[in-house]
């Protein structure tokens, strides 16, 4: 069944109908200078979002999966050693790709709903005095437990270890939605996908590359083909790919970079935060709790809202879409059953978090839970009617 509600799930998330259209092309020959026209823009947008100025942009038919094998098949070897931390679903499979591949990985556990452990990743590169860690991962925004990680903090960490590995970030559900600055960070991969801030369907995983990265691929033995970006390269040099490119996305991602980087990236940061913020509210207005284990780690494209002990919070989502139409996000691993997700990035609206918290109350007393009826929007109205008013009179 067709439905006109947005969906409140960590994505793909809601698309704004310039950019469905802008998917919705009729068929251009991709090896004809017309291609080139949608190529180039949307590589040189990409660029911008990720504030880079040295970054080389690779853009595959595929998703953030494929852009986490992007990046360690391009650099690495068998046996190659990576440090990563586990504190979330996503963190967890990066680190089964890696050990997949056949690579040595150290591992750092962390509770989810902590971030990444940044003095412990300091302890184990200082102590890796032979530099046998190829590559450190840092899941920057970990979209299973609504937590972000302070990604600044981990190339202070390799820095004050005077430590040469590469650091791969995946910012997946942040890229487009939070402040993420590649070159400021030292990043030397980054990871991303169509259908989160660029407000795409899936389909695309979209990695930058450092120069240091680049030169990594030379000594590269892990085998890649598909994903191997020596091939994309000589594609991008003569306008195009080295097999059939997904046109229509194309497309649109040249269309989504013009539209975030012409609302202003400050301010598109500045709006999903004020979205979250609001959600937040009403979080504590219900009387629960957020799995982030403190403020200053709560994202702000996704929450993920513990629900009383004893209570299967999948009970919520399946609620909401059967009598609601309505999607929210199940828990996922060790959070399965204990908390669902509200997403609240991309294309979204103070009015439209609105419509989600809303829902959210109609089915949690539905289901016999604590919760009164507009508690939980009215701390967010409040919050929005403030964040709007301060933000009007700073315009004026």
């Amino acid at each position: 069944m067709y439905s006109q509600n947005p969906v409140f799930i960590p994505g793909p998330t809601n698309m704004p109908e310039i950019l469905r259209k802008a998917v919705d092309m009729p068929t251009l020959d991709h090896r004809s200078p017309l291609f080139g026209q949608i190529l180039h823009p949307a590589l040189a947008g990409v660029k911008k979002v990720l504030k880079s100025e040295n970054a080389e942009i690779f853009i595959f038919p595929s998703t953030g999966t494929g852009g986490w094998e992007t990046a360690i098949s391009n650099t690495l070897s068998p046996g190659s050693q990576v440090l990563a931390a586990r504190y979330g679903m996503f963190s967890h499979r990066w680190i089964d790709m890696c050990e997949r591949h056949g690579l040595e990985v150290e591992i750092i556990e962390a509770p989810w709903g902590s971030g990444l452990p940044a003095d412990r990743y300091e302890e184990v590169l200082t102590a890796d005095k032979s530099h046998r860690i190829r590559a450190v991962l840092v899941t920057h925004n970990e979209t299973a437990t609504g937590v972000k990680s302070d990604v600044a903090a981990v190339r202070r960490a390799l820095d004050a270890a005077q430590h040469p590995a590469l650091l791969f970030v995946d910012g997946v559900s942040s890229i487009g939605s939070m402040d993420f600055r590649m070159d400021e960070w030292g990043i030397d991969v980054a990871v991303t996908g169509s259908q989160k801030g660029f407000m795409l369907p899936a389909g695309l995983a979209i990695v930058g590359f450092s120069p240091k990265a680049m030169a990594a691929t030379a000594k590269a033995t892990l085998p890649r083909t598909f994903f191997d970006i020596r091939d994309m390269a000589g594609g991008y040099a003569n306008g195009g790919y080295p097999y059939t490119p997904a046109v229509g996305l194309l497309n649109g991602l040249k269309l989504s970079t013009e539209l975030l980087l012409s609302e202003g990236l400050e301010s598109v940061f500045a709006r999903h935060h004020r979205i979250a913020s609001g959600i937040r509210a009403a979080v504590k207005a219900w009387g629960l709790r957020l799995c982030a284990h403190s403020e200053n780690l709560c994202s702000d494209t996704v929450s993920a809202i513990c629900t009383p002990e004893g209570f299967n919070a999948t009970e919520i989502v399946a609620h909401a879409a059967r009598k609601y139409d309505v999607a929210f996000g199940v828990g996922l691993g060790e959070v399965a059953g204990r908390v669902f997700r509200i997403g609240h990035l991309g294309s979204l609206t103070d009015v439209m978090a609105l419509s989600g918290i809303a829902t959210a109350e109609m089915v949690m007393a539905d289901l016999g839970l604590d919760v009164r009826l507009g508690s939980g929007v009215a701390a967010a109205q409040n919050y929005y009617r403030g964040a709007t008013t301060s933000k009007i009179q700073a315009a004026a």
